[in-house]
């Protein structure tokens, strides 16, 4: 009768000699000795070789394969530390000039325009006073530009900095100063189209609403609201998607060297398919640095509040103002402290996910791989992998190549 399926017997080979088969050693494997004489001898065969898995290499800042949420997270403040001076060092050095800057531009303005509000007449108080608040607000413009051309600055330094810290270098910062030479430039006027862009849609809509207000009645306030509320939605949801989808603009202008108009719609191709994962890193990174700001300038707020009372309590006026300028100085140099470190982060994660997002999409792991390699072998003829390809092919020359 037939077997059933279920059958417990187990399968005999057939008699006699067959051919065998003896797996190929690794050349990645290395043989000892006694393997090696054994293997010239007639009639004995090799012992067989494992095989298993290994891991990509990592050379330096990231492991050279497609990153896990974990890993991207840690890069961008594993590179504060990598290379404290050109990272940390230089945003904190850029951080306290702006600060300094804007408090003595914005303190100096406000001092004197104040200054004669009070000792004006009472018929020319109120003219004086409205003159001083624009004046105040177009001093605040100064400290704003500075403000982006210094963050423009500071993406590019982090951006050359993540992507040589991937390959395993390490430059000082006058060595990252020279790759970004000649795209610095780009940089500025892409943060300066953000931020006319910005103004002018604030402005048009601040506009339409005032009138509204001002000449449409009881109607035209309800519908200035709501106007607002509306604008006010649309722009919060219509900067996170811009934002996104644009994100990786700083990156692509230092590392691919790509005019603007190419590098907004390389930074548009990029991030499709990966909108949501782009955003939500961002966004926890955000969550993260704002977090632990603000659990340590908190109390410092709370105690500049308070401490002046409680380091004078005797009520001098002399001592409470010292007591007042020493704790606003330290809650300033604190937050100088914490704002560096955020820029760093926050500059570093896009950076992070542009190669990221290369290696996923066009394995990019493999140009840095052989680049790495390359490198280690002595052959400095390898191009830059992060050039596009039909640019990488050409020869490059000091200007072109951030590696020289």
């Amino acid at each position: 009768m037939g077997g059933s399926v279920t059958d417990n017997s187990s399968w005999q080979p057939p008699a006699g000699p067959g051919p065998r088969t003896v797996a190929a050693p690794s050349p990645f494997t290395p043989v000892t000795p006694a393997e090696s004489s054994a293997a010239g001898r007639p009639g004995v065969t090799p012992p067989p070789v494992a095989s298993g898995w290994t891991p990509p290499p990592k050379p330096g800042l990231i492991p050279l394969r497609p990153l896990t949420l974990g890993t991207l997270l840690g890069a961008a403040f594993q590179v504060l530390r990598r290379n404290p001076r050109p990272t940390f060092g230089f945003a904190l050095l850029v951080t306290g000039l702006v600060s300094i800057v804007t408090l003595t531009i914005v303190g100096l303005v406000s001092f004197f325009a104040f200054a004669r509000t009070i000792t004006a007449s009472a018929v020319d108080a109120s003219t004086l006073q409205a003159g001083s608040i624009a004046l105040i607000i177009l001093s605040g413009l100064i400290p704003v530009a500075l403000s982006v051309v210094a963050s423009a600055i500071l993406q590019g330094v982090i951006a050359l900095e993540v992507a040589r810290g991937t390959v395993g270098e390490k430059l000082k910062l006058r060595g990252l100063w020279r790759s970004a030479r000649g795209r610095i430039g780009a940089l500025i006027g892409w943060s300066f189209i953000i931020m006319a862009v910005a103004v002018i849609a604030l402005a048009v809509v601040g506009v339409l609403i005032a009138l509204l207000v001002a000449f449409g009645g009881t109607a035209g306030i309800v519908i200035g609201v709501l106007l607002g509320l509306l604008a006010g939605t649309a722009a919060v949801v219509l900067v996170a998607w811009l934002s996104t989808r644009l994100c990786l603009v700083p990156s692509v202008l230092m590392l691919e060297r790509l005019p603007l108009r190419e590098a907004l719609a390389r930074s548009w191709s990029l991030t499709v398919g990966y909108f949501w994962r782009t955003f939500g890193i961002q966004l926890l990174v955000i969550f993260i640095v704002q977090t632990v700001a603000g659990i340590i300038t908190t109390p410092l707020s709370m105690l500049l509040g308070l401490g002046t009372g409680l380091l004078n309590p005797n009520g001098d006026q002399t001592g409470m103002i010292i007591a007042g300028v020493a704790l606003y100085g330290l809650t300033i140099a604190v937050s100088i402290v914490f704002g560096a470190i955020t820029a760093v982060v926050q500059a570093a994660t896009p950076a992070l996910i542009y190669i990221d997002l290369r290696m996923r999409k066009e394995g990019l792991d493999l140009e840095l791989s052989r680049f790495v390699e390359a490198r280690q072998s002595g052959d400095a003829s390898v191009p830059d992998p992060y050039l596009p390809r039909v640019t990488a092919a050409a020869p490059t020359t000091a200007t072109n190549s951030p590696w020289v």
